[in-house]
């Protein structure tokens, strides 16, 4: 693949993303939230399996094969998952498209600030202003004059902690059992069954409310789930740090986009002056250290 394809699947992917919200949305209509993030993972799930299954048999021929520690290691990481999509999830019931697009993206400026504080690795200096603008970009993005966000935004807020702890660990994990595609269908598996069993427990629950949301279900689970996030695995191993870094983050562009083209969402002023703070603190805290390395280099 050449650089071009890749950040050709990388733009692909970011619209997937920027999509499925409004997937997301529509599915609230007749299922619950715990119900829509089961069912939706539990597909993911079906998606990646015969990657799964080669990785497996591959391990084992190569005598490596997984232990207990590594399924708890996988089982935490759809704990987490389960927490972020969740709690977007329900906030999604309650906000714009638009709005968890954005809020979502809160979660970038927290991954460097949480592995300094749980990891000792000191970030660099461009997140301290990003975490702010962020902040700020998240204000002014809700609608508020005052210091009052709404429920909806602070729940899709809220997933932004466990996102990042995700985002964090996932890649430690994967790099360690050298099973990229066994933690992603794993994790996935783990999140859909205790979100399922949680929708029969305490959701009103019935398959015919899975066909009625079927639509929503198939395209949030096999496109955002199984094939977004398992080429996403396969586009970052040929595009450029700073490629990857722009393109993903065009997730809460198009998640924007799609919400004025199909839900009828639409931004003030302030909502734009919070797009833009926001979306420029995403791509400062990936590119100014990019950017400080390539001086480093051609000096």
């Amino acid at each position: 693949m050449t650089r071009i394809q890749a950040n050709l699947l990388l733009t692909v992917i970011a619209l997937i993303w920027g999509s499925a919200f409004v997937a997301q949305s529509h599915g609230m209509a007749d299922l619950g939230p715990m119900a829509f993030t089961g069912v939706r993972f539990l597909i993911g799930t079906l998606v990646v399996a015969p990657l799964m299954w080669r990785e497996w048999q591959a391990l084992q021929r190569q005598g490596k094969p997984l232990v207990r520690s590594d399924a708890m290691k996988i089982s935490g990481l759809g704990a987490l998952l389960l927490l972020g999509a969740a709690m977007q999830q329900i906030g999604i019931v309650s906000t714009s498209v638009t709005n968890a697009g954005f809020l979502t993206a809160l979660y970038v400026p927290l991954v460097p600030l949480l592995g300094w504080l749980l990891m000792r690795h000191l970030p660099h200096w461009s997140v301290w202003p990003a975490a702010a603008a962020c902040l700020v970009g998240a204000f002014l993005l809700s609608g508020a004059h005052e210091l009052n966000i709404g429920t909806g935004d602070l729940w899709v807020i809220g997933s932004a902690f466990p996102w990042a702890l995700h985002v964090l660990l996932v890649g430690r994990v994967a790099d360690r059992m050298s099973a990229p595609f066994l933690v992603a269908g794993g994790q996935f598996l783990v999140c859909g069954l205790i979100a399922l069993c949680w929708a029969f427990a305490f959701e009103p629950f019935a398959w015919s409310d899975v066909r009625a949301a079927a639509v929503p279900l198939l395209y949030a689970g096999i496109l955002s789930v199984g094939v977004a996030f398992t080429a996403q695995v396969v586009a970052q191993r040929y595009a450029q740090a700073a490629d990857a870094a722009i393109i993903l983050s065009s997730e809460t562009l198009f998640a924007a986009l799609f919400g004025y083209l199909l839900m009828g969402d639409r931004l003030s002023a302030a909502g734009f002056g919070g797009c833009a703070l926001i979306l420029f603190s995403m791509l400062a805290i990936q590119l100014l250290p990019l950017l400080r390395r390539t001086s480093r280099v051609t000096a």
